[in-house]
Parts: C-alpha cells; sequence; structure tokens
C-alpha cells in the first residue's frame, strides 16, 4: 500500500513538473505585448501628439524589447532611453525588464498614428529558470 501511495506520489511530481517547466520554458509570444495609442489632445508643431503605452502582458519577464519602426518619425524629441531607433527597430526602455503587467510610456508627435509592432524580446524569470 505504501509501495503504491508513493508512485503515485511521484508521477504526481512528475507530471506536474513537466507542466509547470512546459509552460515556463516557452518564450513569452510576442502578442502578449500589448500597445495602446491614444490622442493626447496636445499638437506640437501642427501635429497631433500620441502617448504610447506598451504592456507585458506575460508572466515571463521580457527584456530587449525591439518594436518594427520603419520609416517612424516624429517633431517631439523621444527620450532615447525609452524609446532608441536603430535602423527599422526600436529598443524600447533602453532594453531594460518589464515584468508581468509592467508598461513603458512614451509620447511623439505626428500626424498619424504609428503602428508599432514588436518583433522581438528575451524572456527572463519565472521562465527561464533552469
Amino acid at each position: 500500500m505504501e509501495r503504491t501511495l508513493n508512485l503515485k506520489c511521484l508521477i504526481s511530481f512528475l507530471f506536474l513538473t513537466f507542466v509547470i517547466k512546459g509552460s515556463c520554458n516557452d518564450s513569452c509570444p510576442l502578442k502578449s505585448l500589448n500597445i495602446v495609442q491614444t490622442k493626447t489632445g496636445k499638437v506640437i508643431q501642427g501635429k497631433p501628439e500620441w502617448n504610447v503605452l506598451v504592456t507585458n502582458n506575460c508572466i515571463c519577464s521580457q527584456s530587449q524589447i525591439k518594436l518594427a519602426c520603419k520609416g517612424f518619425q516624429s517633431v517631439q524629441a523621444i527620450d532615447p532611453l525609452i524609446l532608441s531607433k536603430n535602423g527599422d527597430n526600436c529598443l524600447l526602455s533602453n532594453g531594460h525588464v518589464l515584468i508581468d503587467s509592467d508598461s513603458e510610456a512614451f509620447t511623439y508627435a505626428w500626424d498619424t498614428r504609428y503602428p508599432f509592432i514588436p518583433i522581438s524580446s528575451t524572456t527572463g524569470p519565472p521562465c527561464n529558470r533552469h
């Protein structure tokens, strides 16, 4: 009886370990980075100002978040520690970590809303534990 109970506990433990480890070893999908843009109501040099809020909706932390930003322009300066452009890509938060439900925001001013699209990120804890 005791041997059967120990075997059941071992099997349950292994099953749960695989389930948890499997869900945490998967990288966060890029769609877990939610990007919401709204007009602030301000006008900068004749262009409407847009507020961008990027939220990490994954249980894992994400860093080195890159957004596609080919052709992105702004008449308003953006702090390069928040959004820096390098070629056709933009790095968010100077590559720093956004934990679960954490957000980063910035504003820009241009005629139309720019369609920022996440293209890559690096997954961190708790998902990269070994």
